[in-house]
This record gives structure tokens, C-alpha cells and sequence, in this order.
């Protein structure tokens, strides 16, 4: 009995050891962990439980009978983050540059299944070159098995990816399909075709963190959702997030023991609005100050930064939040508001999350950039996001609602549950001076006379009041009480029920 155990010991040993200290060093000069370790860091300590560490690849070409590692090239298995089950798969750059085979891909799969049948959100850390060479078609069929799983897993789990080293060629893709992609600055990247190919098709020079590191895919190309400093405050803040979101769609949204009152109110609101209705004041400021403690994860807060989202507890539930910026752009929608506003709305609806909107935007941004680049398809998205959404939808309207805009902003015409707005509030087609110039265009000579049809224009709609006696308004709030109104607003609408019509799945404009 004891020479088996022994066995077991030596055979766990080599599993653990990946690729051999040499590559684990090197590992740790590039400033990155391994995959056990990150594993470690990530879950709640002692809870995890591996599966298939002793698997290897069954290729016989090009030498590859001679090189078995055991595990090859990925770690998978469970455990618990706060107490709550997660799965991981942690790709080991150690072993074969983590490069996927049929085994390493079978590994995968396998957890994807266990991850959607008992729906427990999963997460994957990427630190990989791509598909083994060595394998051929095999390597690229574990690739298909591995997509067809994202896109079944989607809308019923939580997916999320961390890029935490290369992340090259058919490796992306699963990443792209999940719900959330975060990386890890200087050491990670991610790009379908590399700058040696690049070099050679387009003729182009580029280094691989211009091509994909997380400065180009945390602002430019929106594909990340969000970048840190080292693999520590990565793994760190994804414990974080998954304390925010529910197991799967059928699990309610997560509930902690919260110290800050509901009741609390905060004078200082009352202010935030600046005279100058030009004037730009901080967003955030009114988020921090209304949810639980301050406590707010944003998403995609490098990208589209006039417009907010992200997540956040109100009475200790979980919230998403979206609101216009007012500090940049003026708070205006354009295409890559759309895009990101939309597709977190549609996020927080898959998942039964109530949604927090807080408006001042004054339209959409015009210009030819914004209409050749399909600002009309891309602010569709955020529009058919709100109105397809079925989850709890409050919002408030601090200051100007203009135009379309207006109604995109999760109002009353688009089933918004409750909406509030403060006094001031001012909800109207355009801008008074803009409006007053169309209307009476033929008295623009006279200064004086068109200074007094834009003050009779402020005095008419530069209010919330006429929304209000129209009922597309529920109330004019005080600001100070936002808190307040918001927390009860979520506790009457815990019950809510509402069904879409039956349909395979909507068109949204892609």
C-alpha cells in the first residue's frame, strides 16, 4: 500500500511541477504567475478541487510521443470564491506554451459542461500561444468544441475571461464570446494574427503591445473590459466582481449584510448641479454617493467614457448602474456609448439584474464620423438593449434629456418601472436657444427679441414638469433623497413579473 501511495505522490508531483522549474522561473522573471498559483489566489484558500491532472496528448507526429507532460498545458477543476462555487481552467504557458490539443481542449469542454449543468459562473485564464501545431486539425476541432459551449453557456452562466499572458490566433475567439474580458497590463495581449504576420501581409511594424496589449484593447477596441497592474490585482478584483453576480440566470441576484441605512440621506446632492447649465460636473460623484458604501465596479471605465457602467448594492443587492458623463463630451451618446451601454444592459438583463439609470444627455453627436461609422444602427443598440429588458428599471434624471436620446435612456416609453427626475431637471426636443432659432428663425436679427423667446422657451420646457403632468414622470424628487427613492423603488419591484412575446431569439442590430 505505501509503494502506491507513493506512486500517487510521485505522479501528482510532476503534475504539479508543469513544464519544470526552469520554465516556472522563467515564468516568474516575465513577472507572472503560474497557473497554480493564480488558481490559489483566485479561489478561497484550500477549496480547490482538480480534475484531470494526470491527462495527456495522444500525438505521435513531429516527436511528440517523446514530450508528455501530464495536465498538458491547462489546469481545471472547481472550488469556492467567498463560498459561492466557481469553476477555472488556468492555461499553463509552462507546458507546451499552454498551446491547446485535443486532450487540453477535452479538459476544457468537460468543465464547460459541469460549469452549465450545475450553473456555476466559470472563468478562464488565458496564458497561451494558440493551437498546437503538432496537432493539426484535431488541435483546431477542440477549438469549435470549445466556442460551441461558450455560445450555449451564454446568457445561462456567467463567463469571464482574464488575459494574463499571449492569447494569439484561435484563442481569442473563446474569450470574445464570453461576458466579460479583463487583462493585465505590459505582460498580457491578445490579437488574431501576430506582428510577424502583420509584417508580412500589410507591411506594417508593429510591437505586440501595439497590436493587442491592454492599452490598445482597454480604450481603442473596447474589446476589454478592464486592465490592471499585475496578476495579483487581477485575480484579486475578480473575486470582487463574482461577489456581484448571480450563479446562473434561474439564481437571484447576491444579497450581503450591509451596514450603510437606505434611509440615509445626503445634503450634498443638492448642489451637484451647477448654475451654468453648460457646466460639467462628475457622474460618479451622484453613483458613489447613492449606492452602498461607494462601492462601485465599473466596467469599461477607459472606453466610451461618456458613458458609465458598471455594478454596485443597494440595501446590499446587487445593481447595475448605467449614466451619462457629463465630464466628457457633454454626456452625448455616440457610437461606442451605444455599443457599451447596450451590450451591459442586455448583460444585467440576461442575469435578472435590476438597472439604475442616471441621465444628462443632451442628444446624440452629430458629425460625419459619427454617421458614416453607423451612429444609427450603434445607438439602436442601447434603445432595443432598454426596451427588450424585462428586469427592474429605475431612473433619474438630473439634468438635460434632450431629443431621442430622451427616450433612449431607459424612459417611460421604453417600460422604464419607476423614473424620477430632480427640479432640475430639463426635458425637452433640443436645447431652449437651439429650439428658439428654428421656431421664430425669422426674428433671428433682433438680439433682444430672440433672447426673449429662448428665456419663454427655459420658462416653458426647461423643467421636468410638463413630462410630469404627462405621467411620463412618477415624481420630481429631491436630490438629497435619491438613495432613498431608489431603495424603495427596488424593494416594490422585487416581485416584478414581465414576459416578452415568444420568439426564438430577437434581431438586435448587430
Amino acid at each position: 500500500m505505501q509503494e502506491i501511495l507513493e506512486k500517487l505522490h510521485r505522479k501528482r508531483a510532476e503534475a504539479w511541477l508543469g513544464g519544470g522549474q526552469k520554465r516556472i522561473d522563467a515564468q516568474h522573471a516575465r513577472g507572472k504567475l503560474t497557473a497554480r498559483e493564480r488558481i490559489e489566489l483566485l479561489l478561497d484558500e484550500g477549496s480547490f478541487e482538480e480534475y484531470d491532472m494526470y491527462v495527456e496528448h495522444r500525438c505521435i507526429d513531429f516527436g511528440m510521443e517523446k514530450q508528455i507532460i501530464p495536465g498538458d498545458g491547462v489546469v481545471t477543476g472547481w472550488g469556492t470564491v467567498n463560498g459561492r462555487t466557481v469553476y477555472v481552467f488556468a492555461k499553463d504557458f509552462t507546458v507546451f506554451g499552454g498551446s491547446l490539443s485535443e486532450a487540453h481542449a477535452r479538459k476544457i469542454t468537460k468543465l464547460q459542461d459541469m460549469a452549465l449543468q450545475n450553473r456555476a459562473p466559470i472563468i478562464g485564464l488565458f496564458d497561451a500561444g494558440g493551437a498546437r501545431i503538432q496537432e493539426g486539425v484535431n488541435a483546431l476541432g477542440g477549438y469549435g468544441e470549445v466556442f460551441q459551449r461558450n455560445v450555449l453557456a451564454s446568457g445561462v452562466i456567467p463567463q469571464i475571461s482574464v488575459i494574463m499572458g499571449p492569447c494569439a490566433g484561435g484563442d481569442v475567439y473563446s474569450p470574445a464570446m464570453t461576458d466579460f474580458i479583463f487583462m493585465v497590463r505590459d505582460t498580457s495581449y491578445m490579437f488574431v494574427t501576430g506582428p510577424d504576420v502583420v509584417k508580412t501581409v500589410t507591411n506594417e511594424t508593429v510591437t505586440a503591445e501595439e497590436l493587442g496589449g491592454a492599452s490598445v484593447h482597454c480604450t481603442k477596441s473596447s474589446i476589454a473590459d478592464k486592465g490592471f497592474e499585475n496578476d495579483v490585482e487581477a485575480l484579486l478584483q475578480m473575486r470582487r466582481l463574482i461577489d456581484f453576480l448571480p450563479a446562473s440566470n434561474q439564481a437571484d441576484v447576491p444579497e450581503i449584510p450591509v451596514l450603510d441605512d437606505a434611509e440615509r440621506v445626503d445634503m450634498s446632492l443638492d448642489t451637484l448641479i451647477p448654475a451654468n447649465p453648460n457646466q460639467p460636473y462628475d457622474m460618479k460623484e451622484l453613483i458613489l454617493k447613492t449606492v452602498d458604501d461607494g462601492d462601485f465596479f465599473e466596467i469599461q471605465d477607459q472606453h466610451a467614457r461618456n458613458i458609465i457602467t458598471g455594478f454596485a448594492r443597494i440595501k446590499g443587492r446587487t445593481v447595475g448602474i448605467l449614466a451619462n458623463q457629463p465630464m466628457v463630451l457633454a454626456g452625448v451618446l455616440d457610437s461606442d456609448a451605444g455599443r457599451k451601454g447596450g451590450r451591459f444592459v442586455r448583460f444585467c438583463d440576461c442575469f435578472n439584474i435590476p438597472i439604475v439609470t442616471f441621465v444628462d444627455v443632451p442628444g446624440f453627436l452629430p458629425g460625419t464620423a459619427q454617421e458614416y461609422g453607423g451612429l444609427i444602427k450603434h445607438g439602436a443598440k442601447l434603445l432595443f438593449a432598454y426596451a427588450e429588458a424585462t428586469v427592474p428599471k429605475i431612473t433619474v434624471i438630473t439634468r438635460k434629456a434632450y431629443g431621442g436620446a430622451y427616450v433612449v435612456m431607459a424612459s417611460k416609453h421604453l417600460r422604464g418601472d419607476v423614473n424620477y427626475a430632480w427640479p432640475t431637471a430639463e426635458i425637452a426636443v433640443m436645447g431652449a436657444k437651439g429650439a428658439a432659432e428654428i421656431i421664430y428663425r425669422a426674428e433671428l436679427a433682433d438680439k433682444d427679441k430672440i433672447a426673449g423667446r429662448v428665456k419663454e422657451y427655459e420658462d416653458r420646457f426647461a423643467n421636468p414638469f410638463v413630462a410630469a403632468e404627462r405621467g411620463f414622470l412618477d415624481d420630481v424628487i429631491m436630490p438629497h433623497s435619491t438613495r432613498r427613492r431608489v431603495a424603495r423603488a427596488l424593494d416594490m419591484l422585487k416581485t416584478k413579473q414581465l414576459d416578452n412575446p415568444w420568439k426564438k431569439h430577437d434581431n438586435i442590430p448587430l
